[in-house]
């Protein structure tokens, strides 16, 4: 019995996010099929995909891109700026996931529902009852960043001055123009 209080709480809170859509609405009057039924078969039908490992490297990256896209853009677009910590955080942690699984890709890809899975971290990540992406930062990312802080930064600039000065030298080299405190007479 409980568990069907649950189910309608949750069933009531998808369809008053949904309604927020027209045309989810206009969908619903058409077929007669509730939202959140709608809702249920396609989020199945992308989990099924992706459980068979049908495009579920596509599938889970554009889970893992779409939504936080928008958000990002809403947030940018918003006077607030809680929302744009939010989805800095996101994007710092997505890109840290990203690159650890370049390297980890080969043995990654050997591994059972490695797409499944990667599809329900980027979920915990962004969703707002979870929030993962400021659980990782807050202990472990920024932790780490912060402890070399000053020696990404030292770096950085010593590479910023390696380009300044190769691009410098690229330009004279191509033109051919000196500057002119080097033409001593």
């Amino acid at each position: 019995m409980e568990f069907l209080k649950n189910l309608n709480y949750y069933n009531a809170q998808v369809d008053k996010e949904l309604s927020k859509y027209p045309a989810i609405c206009d969908l619903e009057a058409k077929t007669n099929v509730p939202k959140t039924y709608m809702a249920a078969g396609a989020v199945t039908f992308v989990f099924t995909l992706i459980f068979f490992n049908v495009w579920g490297k596509l599938i889970s990256d554009v889970i893992g891109w779409l939504y936080p896209a928008y958000a990002s853009f809403k947030a940018i677009e918003s006077p607030e700026k809680t929302d744009d910590v939010q989805w800095l955080t996101y994007w710092t942690v997505y890109g840290f996931i990203k690159m650890l699984e370049f390297f980890s890709d080969i043995i990654l890809y050997w591994v059972s529902f490695y797409f499944l899975f990667k599809t329900v971290l980027f979920l915990w990540l962004f969703l707002p009852p979870f929030r993962g992406a400021q659980m990782i930062y807050l202990k472990f990312l920024g932790p780490t960043l912060r402890a070399y802080e000053g020696d990404i930064d030292k770096n950085l600039k010593n590479l910023k001055d390696k380009i300044k000065d190769a691009t410098k030298e690229a330009v004279k080299n191509v033109t051919g123009v000196t500057n002119k405190s080097e033409h001593v007479e």
